[in-house]
C-alpha cells in the first residue's frame, strides 16, 4: 500500500471517543462534508503515491477555515488550484495561513518537491469548536482547556504513532506554534517517546496576523531548519 493510500485510509477511520467538555464541539471535516473526499484522495495520489520516508510538519488542530474545509492541513481552494493543479467546484476558501505555507513551499522548489520530502497534518488530527460570547462558532484548541488535552491525549498519541507507522521519518517532528503547541507536544513526547528530537517553528497565523511585515524573514527560517 502507498503512503497516499495509508492517509486516505487513516483520515476516513478518524473517530474521537473521548468527552468534551461542555459547549465543545467536534470537527471531523472527512465526515462532515461528503465532498471533501475526493479532493482529499485526489492531493495525496498525486503527491504521496509512493513509499519514500519523510519528515513530519504538525499544526494544531485542523480549523473552520483550513483543513475543515478542503481536509487537507494549511490548504485553501484557492493555493489547491493554483499551485497543485486541483480545481475544486462547489465551494471556495481562504486562510491565511495557506498563504504562508504555499509561500515556504514555493521557496523550498514547489509542491512536488517539498512533499516528496515533507507531510502536514496537525498533532490532533481532528478539530474543535466552540461557541464565543457574542454566539458565534469559533475554532478551539486541543489546549486550550486541561480537560480537552487529557481527553484527546490518547487519541493523539494513538493518531502520531499510526502516522510514524506509514513509513515517516520518527528522528526529527517541526512543530507549527513556539508556544502552547510545542509546549504541549514535549509534555507528550518526553513521555512517549514519539520523536528524537522536536524543532518549533512560528504557527502561520501568527506570522500572517503579528509578524506580516517580517514574513520573508520566518519564511527564510522555515527554509533554514527544514534544509
Amino acid at each position: 500500500m502507498t503512503i497516499a493510500e495509508e492517509i486516505i485510509a487513516f483520515n476516513l477511520g478518524l473517530k474521537f471517543t473521548g468527552s468534551l467538555p461542555e459547549n465543545i464541539s467536534l470537527l471531523n471535516p472527512f465526515r462532515d462534508n461528503p465532498a471533501i473526499m475526493p479532493v482529499v484522495e485526489q492531493f495525496y495520489r498525486k503527491y504521496y503515491s509512493d513509499n519514500k520516508p519523510r519528515r513530519m510538519i504538525l499544526g494544531i488542530n485542523p480549523g473552520r477555515h483550513g483543513a475543515g474545509v478542503t481536509g487537507i492541513p494549511f490548504s485553501d481552494t484557492k493555493r489547491l488550484g493554483e499551485f497543485c493543479g486541483i480545481k475544486i467546484t462547489g465551494f471556495s476558501s481562504h486562510e491565511p495561513s495557506s498563504v504562508f505555507v504555499y509561500d515556504v513551499i514555493n521557496s523550498f522548489g514547489g509542491p512536488r518537491k517539498f512533499y516528496n520530502r515533507f507531510y502536514i497534518n496537525s498533532v490532533c488530527p481532528l478539530g474543535f469548536t466552540a461557541m464565543s460570547a457574542a454566539g458565534r462558532e469559533v475554532n478551539y484548541n486541543y489546549y486550550d482547556q486541561r480537560e480537552l488535552f487529557e481527553s484527546a491525549y490518547r487519541f493523539i498519541v494513538k493518531s502520531i504513532r499510526r502516522q510514524i507507522g506509514f513509513g515517516f521519518s520518527s528522528d526529527v517532528c517541526y512543530i507549527m506554534g513556539t508556544g502552547a503547541n510545542y509546549k504541549h507536544m514535549c509534555i507528550i513526547n518526553e513521555k512517549e517517546k514519539l520523536f528524537g528530537r522536536i524543532i518549533p517553528l512560528e504557527h502561520p497565523r501568527f506570522v500572517m496576523q503579528y509578524r506580516l511585515k517580517k514574513k520573508n524573514m520566518y519564511i527564510k527560517k522555515y527554509l533554514d531548519a527544514l534544509k
